[in-house]
């Protein structure tokens, strides 16, 4: 068990730890780019009478029941493999999120969730120029929309920069508190910390998931698609070792998933070297007089 004293110091250097080895020195290169927007279902209407009737037919097929046009699917430029291929870290996260037997539980959810916060929210940084009110005027990651509730249960839609501020401020204000992260000799974590934990890591996911739906082509060109593709392969591991976040909640992103937390192929094997021929022995040789 990890003392209570030393808790503040020990996540202090867990988080470092991680900051230096999967995040790295950031460069920023490149131009901007729009981000992704819904498209629009083209109606393929005919000027023939003769196909009046099959057009017809044809735009009804691709109606939702209310009348309104289904939004066509946008092409995932996050799952092509020439991007799903780079990571800046080639071990097995399986083993990294794994909870060490001489470790608290509560001490390891508070060590991992903080040093995600640090490196969702850095993560989010590289971009944050690209994502404006007039750009994202909503949080959105495929085809959903997230409201901000208030303390008072308050349901708000907001703009995605808005929306990323709140979370940020929320978790910044539960990670330095200490009576929920108590890092001092003495303190104890509080009986709803599972629960804060839980909420934290649902809304990291939203700005993982909104990073990808809206500014994947940002970061490609800030050649920072390894760090983000290792960085939320890591989180989605974490999360599932613990259960944390119900996976409903992340269903959007399970085809990127697949991809990301599959078990890296083996390592082919060395090549066999051939054989070597047996030296020969020496041989005693008797001399006749």
């Amino acid at each position: 068990m990890v003392e209570s004293q030393r808790r503040g110091t020990w996540r202090k250097t867990f988080s470092k730890f991680v900051l230096k080895d999967m995040v790295g020195d950031y460069s920023f290169s490149g131009d901007s780019t729009d981000m992704h927007s819904q498209r629009n279902v083209k109606s393929g209407l005919s000027c023939k009478m003769v196909l009046q009737a099959v057009g017809k037919v044809l735009r009804k097929s691709k109606t939702k029941p209310n009348g309104k046009k289904a939004p066509a699917e946008e092409k995932k430029q996050y799952l092509e493999l020439e991007f799903t291929k780079v990571r800046v870290v080639d071990f097995d996260l399986k083993e990294l999120v794994v909870l060490p037997r001489e470790i608290d539980l509560n001490e390891w959810l508070a060590s991992n969730t903080t040093t995600f916060f640090n490196l969702i929210n850095l993560q989010y940084s590289t971009i944050s120029e690209f994502c404006t009110g007039e750009t994202c005027q909503a949080m959105t990651a495929c085809s959903t929309i997230y409201y901000w509730y208030d303390e008072r249960g308050k349901k708000t839609k907001c703009t995605a920069p808005q929306y990323v501020d709140f979370v940020m401020s929320l978790v910044q204000k539960l990670v330095t508190d200490e009576d929920i992260f108590p890092t001092k000799y003495g303190k104890e974590f509080p009986n709803s910390f599972d629960s804060l934990i839980k909420k934290i890591c649902r809304f990291l996911f939203h700005v993982l998931a909104h990073l990808y739906w809206a500014h994947f082509k940002e970061t490609v060109s800030l050649d920072l698609q390894g760090h983000l593709n290792t960085l939320y392969a890591h989180f989605i591991v974490f999360v599932r070792e613990f259960n944390l976040v119900d996976p409903k909640e992340t269903c959007i992103m399970d085809d990127l998933s697949e991809v990301l937390c599959a078990p890296a192929p083996p390592p082919p094997p060395a090549p066999s070297s051939p054989p070597s021929s047996p030296s020969p022995s020496p041989q005693n040789h008797v001399t006749e007089r």
